[in-house]
């Protein structure tokens, strides 16, 4: 189904006391860095912005989405991966129990093929799968010489699935590449951090929005197919797909997921929610500062009020953000 992200505009800006209706909010952090940072900027903002009781309480994706679903809590899941949980997303918002303020990730969770900038500035025909065929002999392997690389997902992972079907529909076995599995998540970043500061060719596989996409400018190549989302889903993200086709990876939708009776006690601040987003180029920036500092949620969204207000500020009516300025004067 498609999801209709529900607004309730007007009250946000009509409404001068938000306490009585927000109350307490129980807000889902979840174990990675940007759903961590999220949930601790929507902390901040509801309670410093619309007077809530707003507490953390840890999550996951399918724990988190299930027991809104049966237990109405908790109230907000600020960044939730749906496609693991499509079905069961759909019969919440069906019955009523889960709203869809908005998409967390404007972009979506994005997956693809990537090159170093450096590389398209040089060639900027290695932009295309045309163009990464041709040069092939540039992406010599780590230990065959003879071999072209193309760096795949970690073994066990399901974009090791995805990455491995692609390589094939994409022929790139033909063009001399072999596909290495870096052995980790750790594995497959460093291969490309070694690369960038080396100055070295580097493809494979990656998604966003990650601290490495942040740090190093990556260029996603082209495979000139669009998206068959429905031949993505049927065929290359399956283990036994005999046949698979080329398409682009299509976007993984991210939302900001609230029980219902949140929604409709507090919609002054689902209004906020409705508003606040990501796109992957600032959530990238924000995950590499908080990977530079080795900064937890706390601490980068703090670093963010401070130093983002040309991004927070739009999420918010001009009265709640003089109480926000108030609050970070005070921290």
């Amino acid at each position: 189904m498609k999801y209709a992200l529900v607004s309730t505009a007007g009250v946000l800006f009509a409404c001068s006391s938000f306490a009585a209706d927000c109350g307490k909010v129980m807000i889902a952090e979840m174990n990675w860095n940007s759903a961590s940072l999220m949930a601790n900027v929507d902390q901040f903002i509801l309670a410093n912005g619309y007077d809530c009781e707003a507490e953390l309480v840890p999550g996951d994706t399918m724990p988190t989405g299930t027991s809104m679903i049966e237990k109405g809590q908790p109230d907000i899941a600020p960044e939730l991966w749906t496609n693991s949980m499509k079905s069961a997303l759909d019969r919440g918002v069906n019955d009523g129990r889960l709203s869809i303020a908005s998409k967390s990730l404007a972009d979506g969770g994005e997956e693809g093929f990537w090159v170093p900038r450096y590389m398209v500035e040089e060639y900027p025909e290695l932009a295309t799968i045309e163009g990464i065929r041709k040069h092939a002999d540039k992406f010599e392997h780590p230990e065959d010489p003879s071999k072209s690389a193309f760096y795949g997902c970690p073994a066990g992972w399901n974009c090791q699935i995805t990455a491995k079907n692609l390589f094939n529909a994409l022929n790139l076995g033909e063009s001399n590449f072999e596909l290495i599995d870096p052995g980790s998540g750790a594995g497959l970043s460093g291969s490309i951090a070694r690369a960038y500061e080396r100055n070295q060719p580097w493809f494979g596989y990656y998604w966003a929005p990650t601290a490495i996409l942040g740090k190093y400018e990556m260029v996603k190549v082209d495979f000139g197919s669009g998206v068959d989302e429905q031949h993505y889903i049927d065929c290359i993200s399956k283990d036994d797909c005999l046949e698979p086709q080329v398409t682009m990876y299509p976007p993984s939708p991210v939302y900001t997921v609230t029980t219902s009776e949140f929604a409709e006690r507090a919609p002054d601040a689902y209004e906020y929610l409705s508003r606040r987003s990501f796109t992957n180029n600032e959530m990238n920036g924000l995950l590499a500062w908080m990977e530079e500092n080795q900064a937890d949620g706390k601490y980068a969204a703090e670093n963010f009020m401070f130093e983002h207000e040309d991004i927070w500020s739009h999420w918010v009516s001009s009265d709640v953000k003089v109480k926000l300025d108030e609050a970070l004067d005070n921290l």
